[in-house]
């Protein structure tokens, strides 16, 4: 198998050929003569991934035998070629990159033998993956886009638990997700712009609690959701003029609406 001791790089500018990157590759004498490889082109001793990856797709069943090469690209790239049982040993490669490859190749039900991987992009590709009944595993992860990846992907009735995350963007997406029911939970978050979220979304009970709250935007939400014999008191007296104005344009349409139906 070439290594990356053995492997020719040609100076800048020059040219790849038999007498230079071909001299000692064990391929060069078949492949080459049946365009399974072009130097310059389509080469695994090149320090081009294009030229690897190229090489790679023209001859998968190689691939595993560059599983352990010196060079991280080319580990990484017979990665994706190599059958999805060989990659596996390689979940705790010393590059990233090939962790990474190695989390799309995985089975779902070995993704949890990376979970605490310690590169985050990796751990967000598992996060991406898992399945479902899994995430919960996730919920605790020290990096916030991947507690809201998992916030994008748990059941419903598993949110609950990431209601108090200490990081605002992964309660965002929790209130925008929770049913409707659950919503008090999160009806006194430090964050207006959770509270908006929830006001918005929020049954009319709620509405009506949330229309006091201290934040103007979060009350003109809450307009849109409350009981209508909320809204008279609302466009009276709410502090805010955007927040009455939107109470009156509600009445407006509410009695335009019972008109229509009375007519009909």
């Amino acid at each position: 198998m070439p290594t990356e001791s053995d492997r020719f790089v040609p100076r800048s500018g020059a040219p790849a050929d038999a007498a230079g990157l071909c001299a000692g590759c064990a391929y060069a004498a078949d492949f080459l003569a049946h365009g399974q490889c072009q130097p310059g082109d389509i080469c695994i001793r090149a320090h081009s991934g294009r030229q690897i990856d190229r090489f790679m797709r023209r001859n998968p069943q190689e691939a595993s035998k560059f599983l352990d090469d010196l060079f991280w690209e080319r580990r990484a790239i017979a990665a994706r070629h190599a059958p999805a049982e060989e990659v596996y040993r390689l979940r705790d490669d010393v590059d990233e990159v090939v962790r990474r490859v190695v989390v799309t190749r995985l089975p779902e039900a070995l993704l949890v033998t990376m979970l605490s991987d310690p590169d985050r992009e990796v751990r967000l590709s598992v996060a991406t993956r898992l399945p479902a009944e899994l995430l919960p595993r996730m919920t605790r992860d020290p990096d916030y886009l991947i507690r809201a990846t998992v916030a994008r992907r748990l059941p419903h009735g598993q949110l609950v638990a990431l209601a108090r995350d200490p990081e605002r963007e992964v309660r965002k997406i929790v209130a925008a997700r929770l049913p409707s029911f659950a919503l008090s939970r999160l009806a006194d978050d430090r964050e207006p712009e959770v509270r908006a979220i929830v006001a918005e979304r929020a049954l009319p009970e709620l509405a009506a609690l949330m229309i006091r709250d201290e934040e103007w935007w979060v009350r003109l939400a809450a307009v849109a959701t409350v009981p209508p014999e909320c809204l008279p008191t609302i466009a009276a007296d709410d502090p805010e003029a955007e927040v009455r104005n939107a109470a009156r344009e509600r009445m407006d349409n509410l009695t335009r609406s019972s008109a229509r139906e009375s007519e009909s």
